[in-house]
């Protein structure tokens, strides 16, 4: 069976010989020179990570400076909003009907389709005045790092603009036995990540780092 299109392309570019070496340096693993990390690299793990049991259905102050760490920042009426107000409550009504310990190749294409719980809170938390849909699915991989990704321009522009990264993602990392799911792991591994880095987290690192340089001096429009 053929893979899908947009397997075939993160696969190229994860088994890429610039791709531990990216992982790397993103994470600061093994580093012998001054090169500092990216601050990125704190996104899942700040203060204990978004996803542990006591705080997954709630967005939190550790959460909001977190995204700060992607270069992405909360607008402050928002954020009093999702920690003290009406937003807050349906944000944790919705997040309370997302699962938290599964990854995205083990979910099913329902649990991220359009009327989903977790598309539902994408698009609530997009259509707050300054989020926007790169915002809002930050903090969302913040909140369920094993089954949502991190999505910006960057990664958006190496992969073609895909029509429904969610779906496609999904599709790509369930095709052939999930053989592509298994080749992330597999570079987690390679590049000495714990394996509390997010299968996701690793692909959007690779993606983001292999274009970003490009994307940024050339303000290119895909691949």
């Amino acid at each position: 069976m053929s893979q899908p299109p947009l397997a075939q392309r993160l696969n190229s570019l994860i088994t890429s010989d610039q791709a531990v070496s990216d992982l790397r340096s993103y994470f600061g693993t093994g580093l012998l020179d001054e090169t500092a990390p990216f601050t990125g690299r704190r996104f899942e793990h700040l203060a204990g990570g978004g996803d542990r049991q006591a705080v997954a259905n709630t967005v939190t102050a550790d959460d909001l400076i977190a995204v700060q760490t992607l270069s992405v920042r909360i607008p402050a009426r928002v954020a009093v909003d999702l920690l003290e107000g009406d937003l807050g409550v349906r944000m944790s009504k919705l997040l309370s009907r997302v699962r938290f310990d599964i990854d995205m190749a083990e979910a099913e294409a329902a649990d991220l389709d359009e009327g989903s719980p977790a598309h539902t809170a994408w698009r609530v938390l997009r259509d707050q005045s300054g989020i926007g849909w790169v915002t809002a699915g930050k903090l969302l991989a913040r909140k369920r790092p094993r089954l949502l990704p991190v999505y910006d321009q960057v990664v958006r522009c190496v992969l073609g603009r895909p029509k429904s990264f969610w779906l496609d993602l999904h599709g790509a990392l369930r095709a052939d036995n999930r053989a592509l799911h298994r080749e992330l792991m597999a570079l987690r591994q390679s590049a000495d990540l714990p394996a509390t880095v997010s299968v996701l987290r690793v692909c959007d690192v690779v993606l983001w780092m292999h274009h970003r340089k490009d994307h940024q001096q050339r303000g290119c429009s895909g691949t």
